[in-house]
């Protein structure tokens, strides 16, 4: 069974600017991945793509195993929100998803099913002109799920909502997914997305820079515990003489690598070395995510 998703190769340049060089990366079916990256990354430019809404200069952006304009009825298997802003203004929210449902061929049930999945059923006859960001975002997610699709393709959907607009996204996309069901989100609210996803996929400058689970990213310090004393030679000789060797020394700390704070606690107390503190590090996907970009360092 192919991936619900691939990239294989993609490129994609503009005249001399190149939004995307040589792209790849899968996605598995029952997963929420999160794209993330710095604006002008290449994020847009990659959903568009493998939505058939740019033509890939080099590469495959492939959907279901095949060209997203190869599918048969693309708008029953594959939900995609881009740009929530593209609403007629005169229109409600009820006729605007009927005009998409009739479109697309869809039955004229969903369109209050949809309403209703989003928390619009009570606005649902208010022109769209009259709704806040959040709740034109909602309706495009509204407009994604129409066709009740195996893939959900969203591009910063939070963007406007209050938090509690941010949770319920949360719980109703791991719920979609719990369902057997794909997600792949692109957003800038790192720490709603390390509560969201189960991989994440970052790109820079159009280039990947790490596809993996997000639990093995956010492990990649974890375990690490930073340790201060007076004694500080005292210490890390104690530490070397116990058998540890990944210790690193900066501005009068030990970051001691492979080692519990309970452990580091007991080697300094047969030492006699009295600590002024012991902490146990952990990575964020904020961290990581500075840190591959280098956005960190700006």
């Amino acid at each position: 069974m192919p991936p619900i998703v691939s990239a294989v190769g993609l490129t994609k340049r503009f005249g001399a600017v190149t939004a995307v060089a040589d792209l790849s990366f899968d996605l598995d079916t029952g997963t929420v991945t999160g794209f993330l990256g710095p604006n002008g990354a290449g994020k847009t430019t990659t959903l568009r793509m493998l939505l058939g809404l740019a033509e890939p200069t080099k590469g495959h952006a492939l959907v279901f195993g095949r060209r997203f304009a190869d599918l048969e009825r693309p708008g029953s298997r594959i939900g995609a929100m881009l740009e929530a802003a593209d609403l007629h203004p005169g229109r409600t929210a009820r006729d605007h998803l009927r005009v998409l449902a009739l479109a697309a061929r869809l039955p004229a049930r969903r369109v209050d099913e949809v309403l209703g999945l989003v928390d619009l059923d009570d606005v649902a006859g208010r022109r769209v002109k009259t709704f806040s960001l959040g709740m034109r975002q909602r309706l495009g997610l509204a407009a994604a799920l129409l066709g009740d699709p195996e893939l959900l393709m969203l591009d910063e959907p939070a963007n406007g909502l209050d938090p509690e607009g941010v949770r319920w996204l949360r719980e109703f996309l791991r719920a979609f997914a719990a369902q057997g069901r794909t997600v792949f989100v692109s957003s800038h609210i790192l720490a709603e997305v390390a509560q969201t996803v189960d991989r994440v996929v970052i790109i820079n400058r159009g280039r990947l820079l790490l596809h993996a689970p997000l639990s093995e990213l956010t492990d990649r310090v974890s375990g690490t515990v930073r340790v201060q004393a007076a004694r500080l030679d005292a210490l890390e000789a104690a530490l070397r003489a116990a058998g540890v060797v990944a210790i690193e020394r900066e501005d009068g700390t030990l970051r001691v690598h492979g080692l519990s704070a309970e452990r580091v606690g007991e080697i300094a107390a047969r030492a006699n070395v009295t600590l002024g503190q012991l902490v146990t590090e952990t990575s964020s996907l904020e961290k990581v995510f500075l840190d591959l970009t280098g956005e960190g360092q700006r």
